[in-house]
């Protein structure tokens, strides 16, 4: 049974997973027969989480061949299953692209590169004055972790404890702003190689992401004859707001061999409210 590495985003690291880790791991091990659930393994990005000590590259290309050491290191099995989000998504491409013998799988979540998606769509114009207030208050957890999750969740009825949750991650571990500038920096420089990579590949968009656009994936996806799927309400962190339905697409298609299959049925909306600006 072929592993699962898990990456996360910008500044975000392995416990920003919440619940969705568990879940997946149990969705999956269900649907091959695995009474205690698939191997999942969560690795981190440089800078974050666990690797805080550890300065961030400059480029994309250099932080997979840091995460790829570390898999190395733990002695998982390969080859691998990739499950990734954002700039996780952009680490993981690079992974699948360049060493293809690796691996087996591919998901990317809301991610986005060149030379698919523009400026504009690898970061709504909307969002770029509230990414400059959450760095003009990184020294300042509640102000930081309150305006990230109004840019990145579209659920609202864990607010609060995810922000608590949050705080205590930033006051444990927290990612530099030095980091998280240089991850920055290598997302936005970030190319992608334009062959799709040799693996089956699922993108996974959310209609609402208010930080990337959607039409970030679709375009990754045409490009490269990959399977997308596209969640109508989920904000861009889309295992945070419906880890059910993001499980169950991807089980849906490691049993489908079709790549333009959709979820059987939408998922309902959760807790939605109005939102106030951020």
């Amino acid at each position: 049974m072929s592993a699962w590495i898990l990456l996360r985003g910008l500044t975000r690291e392995a416990r920003h997973w919440g619940v969705f880790p568990e879940q997946f791991s149990l969705g999956v091990g269900a649907a091959i027969g695995a009474t205690a659930g698939s191997s999942v393994t969560l690795l981190e990005l440089p800078g974050n989480g666990r690797e805080r000590g550890v300065q961030a590259p400059l480029s994309v290309p250099e932080m997979m061949t840091l995460v790829r050491s570390r898999a190395a290191e733990l002695g998982i099995p390969g080859p691998y299953r990739l499950l990734a989000m954002s700039l996780g998504g952009m680490v993981a491409t690079v992974w699948a692209q360049r060493h293809p013998q690796e691996i087996e799988r591919l998901v990317l979540i809301n991610t986005s590169m060149r030379p698919f998606c523009n400026l504009t769509q690898r970061m709504r114009p909307a969002a770029w004055p509230v990414v400059g207030r959450v760095a003009l208050a990184w020294t300042n957890p509640q102000d930081c972790e309150r305006r990230l999750h109004d840019l990145t969740c579209n659920r609202r009825d864990t607010v609060a404890d995810d922000i608590a949750a949050w705080m205590e991650i930033r006051r444990t571990a927290g990612v530099s702003a030095a980091n998280g500038l240089r991850q920055l920096w290598a997302a936005a420089r970030f190319q992608a190689e334009r062959e799709a990579p040799r693996c089956p590949t699922l993108l996974l968009s959310s209609a609402a992401d208010r930080l990337v656009d959607p039409a970030c994936s679709a375009r990754i996806a045409t490009q490269w004859h990959a399977a997308h799927v596209e969640h109508p309400w989920a904000g861009h962190d889309l295992p945070h707001d419906d880890p059910q339905w993001t499980t169950e697409t991807i089980v849906n298609w490691l049993l489908n061999s079709s790549s333009d299959y959709r979820p059987l049925s939408p998922p309902p909306a959760v807790q939605q409210t109005h939102r106030e600006h951020v």
